[in-house]
């Protein structure tokens, strides 16, 4: 017998859901701890940011209509200062079709309400293969560190032998920053940061450091 991975339960997840229905906080919160997530909820953006200040969470589930706030203007604050931060829609909006085109860009996926556990497990499951979520803090720090070099490399039009010669590490040490599976020494990462001309704290900030 098989199992669908995308639907399997993913490992336990940091959840921030900011929503102005009591009765739906009090809800997805039961339903989350029932899932083995650690779960916060908030009524305003105010108290959201709060949130994620004390402890960035893996996800962040938005309401889109809170009275005199709008999601979108909550999501652009959280686009400014955690540009990686998984955001996942939650929302009785009527015209999702016309909210996907506005938001593909900055969202990772919409769950119209009323939705079932089914539906929430399975967006959770595919945020977290898509995000590298519930990994151990330095696995995170592996996998978004390799990104970084990774793109920073491509945007300066360098292959891995120019980076090597740029900051005297190995070619086979770079490669392995880059897919995530070693994670630098302070003094490497020193070094590679240089040879891009990058500043290693951003990279560190972006990896919820």
């Amino acid at each position: 017998m098989t199992t669908d991975p995308q639907a399997a339960l993913p490992l336990p997840l940091s959840i921030v859901s900011l929503d102005d229905d009591e009765d739906f906080r009090l809800y997805i919160r039961d339903v989350l701890e029932r899932e083995g997530h650690e779960v916060r909820v908030c009524a305003t953006p105010e108290e959201l940011e709060r949130a994620c200040e004390s402890s960035l969470p893996d996800v962040v589930l938005l309401d889109m209509k809170m009275g005199a706030h709008t999601g979108e203007s909550v999501l652009a604050g959280l686009r400014k200062r955690w540009q990686r931060l998984c955001v996942i829609v939650v929302t009785g909006y009527p015209s999702l079709d016309s909210m996907r085109q506005t938001f593909k860009q900055d969202v990772f996926d919409y769950l119209a309400k009323p939705f079932s556990i089914e539906e929430l497990r399975r967006c959770l499951a595919q945020a977290s293969a898509a995000f590298g979520l519930g990994m151990r803090p330095q696995d995170k720090l592996r996998r978004e560190l390799g990104r970084r070099v990774r793109l920073s490399r491509i945007d300066r039009g360098w292959t891995l032998k120019d980076l090597s010669e740029a900051s005297g590490l190995s070619v086979s040490q770079l490669s392995a920053v880059e897919r995530g599976a070693h994670l630098p020494s302070v003094e490497s990462l020193l070094a590679i940061a240089q040879a891009l001309n990058e500043r290693p704290s951003a990279w560190l900030l972006a990896a919820g450091f």
